[in-house]
């Protein structure tokens, strides 16, 4: 099975949880390289960017659609 995140396609918020929650114990599990733990958390870095940025877009829409449901 292709790697969505490898073929260009976006990550659902979902998936990207999950992609971290497999970062995070491979680092805990300390059984890793100090290379291949600098892989892990700049992989791991760059997907909580992309959750942030998706929030932050949810959030905005969420404002636009209270702001308009006020005015009417």
């Amino acid at each position: 099975m292709a790697d969505k995140e490898s073929a260009g396609q976006e990550l659902s918020i979902e998936e990207a949880f999950e992609k971290l929650e497999g970062i995070i114990g491979a680092l805990e599990d300390g059984e890793i390289s100090l290379e291949d733990s600098f892989s892990y958390y700049e992989a791991g870095m760059r997907l909580v960017k992309q959750c942030g940025e998706k929030i932050d877009r949810v959030e905005k829409k969420i404002l636009v659609l209270e702001d308009s449901e006020s005015e009417g």
